[in-house]
C-alpha cells in the first residue's frame, strides 16, 4: 500500500474520526454522494483506509490521520496520476477546516515503476560537493519577457553572488521570446563563468516538460 500521514482540522462538530474516513474515501473511491454505479467495481477493495487516528501533540483540534491506499488505484511510473489522487480536490472537502499532507511512505514495487534517474537532496549534494548547510537557491526574476541572453546574465549574476543554484519558474518552457535551447545554452554558459570565478561548484534547474531532447528544442 502508499500510505500517506495527513493533519486533519474537522469543522466543529464533525467526528476525527469521520473525517479521516472521509478524506481517504474522497481521495481514492467515494463521491459527494451514493451512486448505483459503485455496484459495478469492488469499491470496498480499492477505497483506501483511515487505519488510525492520533491528537496532534499540543494541540486540541488538530489530528494524524494515517491512510492506506492499494497501489493498484495508481499508473505505474506516474508522478501526475500519484498527486491528483493523494492531493486533488480532497483540500476542498467542506468537512474540514485545514488539511495537510505531511509525509507519505511508497511501496518499493511501485518505486520500480519509476525509470527515471534517482534524485533527491542526498543526490543534489553529491552533484554540488555541499554538505553541512542548507542550500541556498533562488528563481530567476521577471519570470517572463527576458532574452534567452538576459536570462543567462541573471544567472550568472546570482551565481556569482552566492547562490549555489538558481530555477526556472514553473511558467517557464519554450516560448517566442525564449526557446529552450536559448535558455539552455546561456543558463549553462553562466553557470561555467560562475564556477570559474567562485571556484566551487554550481547550478541552474531548467524545467523539462517533453519526451525527446528534440522536442524540447
Amino acid at each position: 500500500d502508499v500510505l500517506a500521514l495527513f493533519r486533519v482540522s474537522p469543522q466543529p462538530g464533525v467526528d476525527p474520526v469521520e473525517a479521516s474516513a472521509a478524506v481517504a474515501g474522497e481521495s481514492s473511491t467515494a463521491t459527494w454522494t451514493v451512486v448505483w454505479t459503485d455496484l459495478l467495481t469492488a469499491c470496498d477493495l480499492y477505497r483506501a483506509k483511515a487505519y488510525k487516528v492520533d491528537v496532534v501533540p499540543n494541540t486540541t483540534d488538530q489530528y494524524f490521520a494515517y491512510i492506506a491506499y492499494d497501489i493498484d488505484l495508481f499508473e505505474e511510473g506516474s508522478i501526475a496520476n500519484l498527486t491528483a489522487s493523494i492531493i486533488g480536490n480532497v483540500f476542498g472537502f467542506k468537512a474540514l477546516k485545514a488539511l495537510r499532507l505531511e509525509d507519505m511512505r511508497l511501496p518499493v514495487a511501485y518505486l520500480k515503476t519509476f525509470q527515471g534517474p534517482a534524485t533527491g537532496v542526498i543526490c543534489e549534494r553529491e552533484r554540488m560537493d555541499k554538505f553541512g548547510r542548507p542550500f541556498l537557491g533562488a528563481t530567476v526574476k521577471p519570470k517572463l519577457g527576458l532574452s534567452g541572453k538576459n536570462y543567462g546574465r541573471v544567472v550568472y549574476e546570482g551565481l556569482k553572488g552566492g547562490l549555489d543554484f538558481l530555477k526556472d519558474d514553473e511558467n517557464i518552457n519554450s516560448q517566442p521570446f525564449m526557446r529552450w535551447k536559448e535558455r539552455y545554452l546561456y543558463s549553462m554558459e553562466g553557470v561555467n563563468r560562475a564556477i570559474a570565478a567562485a571556484g566551487e561548484t554550481k547550478g541552474h534547474y531548467l524545467n523539462v516538460t517533453a519526451a525527446t531532447m528534440e522536442d524540447m528544442y
